[in-house]
């Protein structure tokens, strides 16, 4: 018997199936889309994977292949499907759960943050039907994400706020008020996901002139502005990304998941 060569198929049997994250991803979208998958899912099934990658590594690989450098490309809708997989899935960890619905609002108003970015001009890395197929897509899966809410952690739901006030409708903004109350209740106006909170309880008001005003006030104080003469959506939107990206960076440590 050759003792050198168990070890040796081990480690190639370890690089082919990568990172322990890529396995559970690939264990969660081969459930969940037994069929005609994405093409970003090759990054879970192809047999030659980056030696290198870790979870972290694999994990922003992964994620750019959706949504490139924080822009659309035409299979941008068709990786939506994965993170919509991933992001109702308890098998998944709350911290990736996170990052699935993060991405998805980040897709959804890649145009409209762009836009507050660069106005008056048209961002140079504009595509803007590959980010209204995006916008669409992750649409037609907010009414099932938001149904997580119940049995979601602290952090998801967070979430799955801001995706709420992305996609309004006279069912899901009623219901954000008594949701974020607990937010609300422990959480103060000048902490993170204190103004998060009120902030998305702002947007889901819809009287412009509020957001407005709120949004400008808090732009002057913590956050990168935007020129006055962007619509107030596009603005509001610029500033929920960065509330949320914020808000993430902090619940993202161990005892989010708890």
């Amino acid at each position: 018997m050759d003792t050198h060569a168990e070890p040796e198929q081990t480690r190639q049997d370890a690089i082919a199936s990568g990172p322990p994250i890529r396995q559970l991803f690939r264990d969660v979208i081969a459930d969940r889309l037994p069929g005609r998958r994405p093409p970003q899912a090759a990054m879970l099934f192809d047999a030659e994977i980056d030696p290198s990658w870790d979870d972290r590594s694999f994990l922003g690989d992964f994620y750019n292949e959706i949504l490139h450098q924080d822009t659309c490309q035409p299979a941008t809708a068709d990786g939506v499907v994965l993170l919509a997989a991933l992001a109702v899935d308890d098998r998944v960890p709350a911290r990736q759960r996170f990052q699935a619905v993060h991405l998805l609002v980040r897709a959804a108003t890649v145009g409209e943050r762009h836009l507050a970015e660069t106005w008056p001009n048209t961002s140079q890395h504009a595509d803007p039907d590959s980010e209204a197929r995006a916008r669409s897509a992750v649409q037609a899966r907010t009414p099932d994400l938001l149904t997580r809410w119940p049995a979601e952690c602290p952090a998801v739901r967070l979430a799955l706020a801001g995706l709420a006030v992305v996609f309004p409708t006279d069912r899901t903004l009623p219901a954000l008020t008594p949701r974020l109350q607990i937010f609300t209740n422990q959480h103060p106006q000048g902490t993170d996901v204190g103004d998060y909170v009120r902030f998305v309880l702002v947007m889901a008001s819809q009287d412009d002139d509020r957001i407005l005003t709120v949004t400008e006030k808090l732009t002057d104080a913590c956050w990168a502005g935007t020129a006055r003469g962007v619509p107030t959506r596009a603005r509001a939107l610029h500033l929920l990304g960065q509330m949320l990206a914020k808000v993430g960076a902090e619940l993202s440590q161990p005892r989010a998941e708890q």
